[in-house]
This record gives C-alpha cells, structure tokens and sequence, in this order.
C-alpha cells in the first residue's frame, strides 16, 4: 500500500513537471546579427543533411537550411528583391565541389526554429525557387530560407570540403551579399530600397 502511494505521488510529481513545461524551449542563439541604417538582419544556425530529392548525374549531395529575420525599425517600408543565379557556384579550394542556392517559398516564422529543417518540407521543389520579394512594413519584420544544396561531380570528392556551415545575408548599403565562411566571403543576391 505504501509503494504505491509513492508510486501515485511520484507519478502526478512528474506529470505536473512536464504540463509546466510543455512548450518551454530554450532561447534561441542567432549565429550572427548586424544592424545598418536601422535594418536588423539575424541569421540562423544552418540545420540539414544528405539530400534525397531529384538529382542530376552528380554525387553526395547534401543540403543545409538557413534562415534570416529582417527587422525593419525604421519608418519606412522596405521593398526587398533577392535572387540567386540559377547556376552552381564552384566551392573555392575544393576541386569538383559545387553548391546551387534556393529560396524556399514556404513561411518561416519562429514557431519553426526547433523542427527538422526550420520546418522546411519542399525539398523536391527547391530548382524553381531561386529568387523572393518581401515586404517589410514599419516596425515589422519578415523571414527568409535560403537553402545551400552542394554536390561533387567527382564520385571520388567525397573528403572535400564542402564550404562552410555558416551562413549570412549582410547588408551593404542597400545591396545584399551572402556569406559562407571561409569558401564564399560576398555573393551579390540583392537589394533592399525604401518606400514612403
């Protein structure tokens, strides 16, 4: 009789642990954040693995999912126009190793910065997506993915080096550049304008 009661208090001890703290995560870390002419840019942590999808005759394929939050904390509206080149990008000091970057067209938003991918679930369809418009109302903010899909044409590569696993979209005056140190230091993708 007594183990039981134990048994019964230890057991409504635990479930009233877990109801008060259901939904609780910890904090979320930006891997970098800048602020130029009253532009926040946050970038994440990159989160992915082998790519599965439709491929072409090329090897080890793999991807990693990278998003970044624009806050606009001016009183202006930001128009933001981004676009990556439909063509790979050779990966430097990496013979055979080439990465193609996507802009999903999924919604991001914070309630995804825990699930696998930053909730990003059309990998198959990343070939169309290669270019995003957004627009940033005064004291707002809005998000965007950006997927680095790398492969080798050498099947032998393997051992090369990938690029980076870090990534950043900074802001140059109005121009964007994405950063995947130490391989790519400034990849020209766009701009962000002002509109009253």
């Amino acid at each position: 009789m007594r183990y039981s009661s134990i048994l019964t208090l230890f057991s409504v001890s635990w479930l009233l642990i877990i109801s008060a703290t259901h939904g609780q995560s910890p904090v979320f870390e930006w891997y970098s954040e800048t602020v130029s002419q009253g532009i926040c840019i946050q970038n994440s942590y990159p989160k992915g693995g082998p790519y599965t999808g439709p491929t072409d005759e090329y090897f080890n394929h793999s991807y990693l999912v990278f998003f970044s939050r624009i806050v606009n904390e001016t009183e202006d509206t930001l128009m933001i126009n981004i676009e990556f080149s439909a063509d790979a990008v050779a990966i430097p000091h990496s013979p055979d190793t080439y990465m193609k970057l996507f802009l999903p067209v999924e919604e991001m938003s914070m309630d995804k910065v825990h699930e696998f991918s930053y909730g990003v679930t059309s990998l198959v369809s990343l070939y169309d997506d290669t270019s995003a418009k957004r627009v940033i109302a005064p004291h707002e903010d809005g998000f965007l993915y950006i997927v680095a899909l790398f492969y080798q044409t050498d099947s032998a590569a393997w051992r090369q080096e990938r690029g980076g696993n870090r990534a950043e979209l900074v802001l140059r005056g109005d121009q964007l550049y994405f950063k995947l140190p130490p391989q790519i230091d400034s990849l020209h993708c766009g701009s962000i304008t002002f509109s009253q």
